[in-house]
Protein backbone atom coordinates (compact mmCIF):
# COMPACT_ATOMS: atom_id res chain seq x y z
CA UNK A 1 0.00 0.00 0.00
CA UNK A 2 0.75 3.36 0.27
CA UNK A 3 3.51 5.52 2.48
CA UNK A 4 2.15 8.56 4.31
CA UNK A 5 3.19 11.66 6.00
CA UNK A 6 0.50 13.74 8.06
CA UNK A 7 1.66 17.13 8.85
CA UNK A 8 -0.36 17.68 11.81
CA UNK A 9 -1.64 15.94 14.86
CA UNK A 10 -5.02 17.15 15.68
CA UNK A 11 -8.67 15.23 15.57
CA UNK A 12 -8.42 15.56 11.15
CA UNK A 13 -4.88 13.83 11.75
CA UNK A 14 -5.59 11.11 13.54
CA UNK A 15 -8.87 10.38 11.99
CA UNK A 16 -7.24 10.44 8.14
CA UNK A 17 -4.55 8.24 9.11
CA UNK A 18 -6.57 5.97 11.34
CA UNK A 19 -8.54 5.37 7.91
CA UNK A 20 -5.24 4.85 6.02
CA UNK A 21 -3.34 2.76 8.30
CA UNK A 22 -6.53 0.57 8.47
CA UNK A 23 -6.58 0.10 4.48
CA UNK A 24 -2.24 -0.93 5.66
CA UNK A 25 -0.75 2.20 4.24
CA UNK A 26 2.34 3.00 6.65
CA UNK A 27 1.45 6.39 8.26
CA UNK A 28 4.26 8.57 10.59
CA UNK A 29 2.64 11.94 12.07
CA UNK A 30 4.80 15.37 12.11
CA UNK A 31 4.00 18.41 14.32
CA UNK A 32 3.25 21.00 11.78
CA UNK A 33 5.95 23.18 14.48
CA UNK A 34 8.41 20.92 14.05
CA UNK A 35 10.65 20.18 11.25
CA UNK A 36 11.28 16.37 10.66
CA UNK A 37 11.95 14.75 7.78
CA UNK A 38 9.10 13.59 4.47
CA UNK A 39 9.07 9.33 4.36
CA UNK A 40 5.60 9.43 2.85
CA UNK A 41 5.01 9.64 -1.01
CA UNK A 42 1.24 10.83 0.39
CA UNK A 43 1.67 13.83 2.51
CA UNK A 44 -1.22 15.55 3.77
CA UNK A 45 -1.62 18.09 5.43
CA UNK A 46 -3.95 17.69 8.06
CA UNK A 47 -3.35 21.35 9.23
CA UNK A 48 -5.93 24.67 9.35
CA UNK A 49 -5.09 26.88 6.76
CA UNK A 50 -3.79 29.76 8.71
CA UNK A 51 -1.04 27.33 9.17
CA UNK A 52 -0.04 26.48 5.71
CA UNK A 53 2.34 29.36 4.59
CA UNK A 54 4.60 28.51 7.50
CA UNK A 55 4.45 24.76 6.53
CA UNK A 56 5.66 25.23 3.14
CA UNK A 57 8.14 27.32 4.46
CA UNK A 58 9.18 24.40 6.55
CA UNK A 59 8.67 21.54 4.39
CA UNK A 60 8.43 22.85 0.71
CA UNK A 61 11.96 21.38 -0.64
CA UNK A 62 10.87 17.75 0.57
CA UNK A 63 7.70 17.83 -1.19
CA UNK A 64 8.91 18.14 -4.31
CA UNK A 65 7.60 15.10 -6.78
CA UNK A 66 4.90 14.16 -3.79
CA UNK A 67 1.32 13.83 -3.29
CA UNK A 68 0.65 16.62 -1.56
CA UNK A 69 -3.13 16.56 0.15
CA UNK A 70 -4.81 19.71 0.91
CA UNK A 71 -7.71 19.30 3.37
CA UNK A 72 -7.75 22.80 4.51
CA UNK A 73 -11.07 25.11 3.93
CA UNK A 74 -9.97 28.71 3.79
CA UNK A 75 -12.50 30.39 6.13
CA UNK A 76 -12.17 33.57 8.31
CA UNK A 77 -12.35 31.61 11.63
CA UNK A 78 -13.03 34.98 12.84
CA UNK A 79 -16.29 35.42 11.72
CA UNK A 80 -16.80 31.96 9.79
CA UNK A 81 -18.68 34.40 7.53
CA UNK A 82 -16.15 34.22 4.43
CA UNK A 83 -13.33 32.67 2.99
CA UNK A 84 -9.90 34.29 2.69
CA UNK A 85 -8.65 32.82 -0.82
CA UNK A 86 -9.59 35.33 -4.09
CA UNK A 87 -12.92 34.47 -5.78
CA UNK A 88 -12.80 31.65 -8.13
CA UNK A 89 -9.48 30.31 -6.39
CA UNK A 90 -8.82 27.64 -3.65
CA UNK A 91 -6.65 26.98 -0.92
CA UNK A 92 -5.61 24.02 -3.39
CA UNK A 93 -4.98 26.24 -6.49
CA UNK A 94 -2.93 28.47 -3.89
CA UNK A 95 -0.85 25.85 -2.98
CA UNK A 96 -0.57 23.70 -5.52
CA UNK A 97 1.05 27.47 -7.25
CA UNK A 98 3.70 27.19 -4.50
CA UNK A 99 4.88 23.90 -4.91
CA UNK A 100 5.03 23.40 -8.83
CA UNK A 101 6.81 20.08 -8.49
CA UNK A 102 4.40 18.30 -6.43
CA UNK A 103 0.89 17.00 -7.26
CA UNK A 104 -1.91 18.21 -5.35
CA UNK A 105 -4.78 16.56 -4.67
CA UNK A 106 -7.99 18.65 -2.77
CA UNK A 107 -9.60 16.17 0.00
CA UNK A 108 -10.98 15.29 3.08
CA UNK A 109 -12.42 19.09 3.43
CA UNK A 110 -16.05 17.78 3.37
CA UNK A 111 -15.73 15.14 5.91
CA UNK A 112 -15.22 15.66 9.63
CA UNK A 113 -13.49 13.88 11.95
CA UNK A 114 -15.95 12.22 13.61
CA UNK A 115 -17.33 10.94 10.16
CA UNK A 116 -14.14 9.65 8.99
CA UNK A 117 -13.73 7.56 11.99
CA UNK A 118 -17.07 6.08 12.26
CA UNK A 119 -17.03 5.40 8.36
CA UNK A 120 -21.03 6.96 8.27
CA UNK A 121 -22.23 10.57 8.04
CA UNK A 122 -25.19 10.79 10.48
CA UNK A 123 -24.85 7.12 11.73
CA UNK A 124 -26.35 5.52 8.70
CA UNK A 125 -25.19 6.94 5.26
CA UNK A 126 -21.55 5.74 4.34
CA UNK A 127 -18.88 8.52 4.24
CA UNK A 128 -17.32 9.02 0.83
CA UNK A 129 -14.04 11.48 0.65
CA UNK A 130 -14.16 13.44 -2.70
CA UNK A 131 -10.51 14.19 -4.20
CA UNK A 132 -9.86 16.41 -7.56
CA UNK A 133 -6.33 17.08 -8.31
CA UNK A 134 -4.86 17.13 -11.99
CA UNK A 135 -2.74 13.83 -12.10
CA UNK A 136 -4.95 11.07 -12.69
CA UNK A 137 -2.10 8.77 -11.14
CA UNK A 138 -1.77 10.44 -7.65
CA UNK A 139 -5.82 10.82 -7.62
CA UNK A 140 -5.73 6.99 -8.19
CA UNK A 141 -3.74 6.48 -5.39
CA UNK A 142 -5.25 8.72 -2.77
CA UNK A 143 -8.61 6.84 -3.87
CA UNK A 144 -7.05 3.13 -3.58
CA UNK A 145 -5.71 4.15 0.04
CA UNK A 146 -9.33 5.63 1.07
CA UNK A 147 -10.90 2.67 -0.01
CA UNK A 148 -8.44 0.06 1.26
CA UNK A 149 -9.76 2.08 5.05
CA UNK A 150 -13.22 1.05 4.24
CA UNK A 151 -14.26 4.62 2.88
CA UNK A 152 -16.27 5.09 -0.69
CA UNK A 153 -13.69 8.02 -2.09
CA UNK A 154 -14.72 9.37 -5.45
CA UNK A 155 -12.89 11.40 -8.42
CA UNK A 156 -14.55 14.97 -8.27
CA UNK A 157 -12.58 15.57 -11.13
CA UNK A 158 -9.80 18.47 -11.70
CA UNK A 159 -7.96 20.67 -9.35
CA UNK A 160 -10.20 23.51 -10.28
CA UNK A 161 -12.80 21.62 -8.63
CA UNK A 162 -11.06 22.87 -5.34
CA UNK A 163 -13.32 25.49 -5.01
CA UNK A 164 -16.69 24.02 -5.09
CA UNK A 165 -15.29 21.46 -2.65
CA UNK A 166 -14.07 24.75 -0.21
CA UNK A 167 -17.45 26.25 -0.85
CA UNK A 168 -19.21 22.64 0.62
CA UNK A 169 -16.94 22.59 3.24
CA UNK A 170 -17.62 26.39 3.88
CA UNK A 171 -20.99 25.58 4.33
CA UNK A 172 -20.94 22.26 6.32
CA UNK A 173 -18.66 23.77 9.01
CA UNK A 174 -20.49 27.02 9.28
CA UNK A 175 -23.66 24.69 9.50
CA UNK A 176 -21.97 22.90 12.23
CA UNK A 177 -20.52 25.63 13.95
CA UNK A 178 -24.12 27.57 14.42
CA UNK A 179 -25.67 23.69 15.58
CA UNK A 180 -27.61 23.45 12.73
CA UNK A 181 -26.01 20.21 12.02
CA UNK A 182 -23.99 17.75 14.48
CA UNK A 183 -20.19 17.48 14.12
CA UNK A 184 -20.70 13.51 12.77
CA UNK A 185 -23.14 14.80 10.30
CA UNK A 186 -22.76 16.68 7.22
CA UNK A 187 -22.89 15.75 3.30
CA UNK A 188 -23.55 12.41 2.19
CA UNK A 189 -23.11 11.21 -1.44
CA UNK A 190 -25.43 8.21 -2.54
CA UNK A 191 -25.13 6.78 -6.50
Amino acid sequence: MSSVTIIGTGSMATAIGGVLAGGGSTVTYLGHGTPGTIDGDIVVLAIPYPAVADVLATYGAQLAGKVVVDITNPLDFATFDSLVVPAGSSAAAEIAAALPDSHVLKAFNTTFAGTLSTGTVGGTVPTTVLVAGDDADAKAALVAAVEAGGLKALDAGSLARAHELEAIGFLQLTLAVSEKIGWTGGFALAK
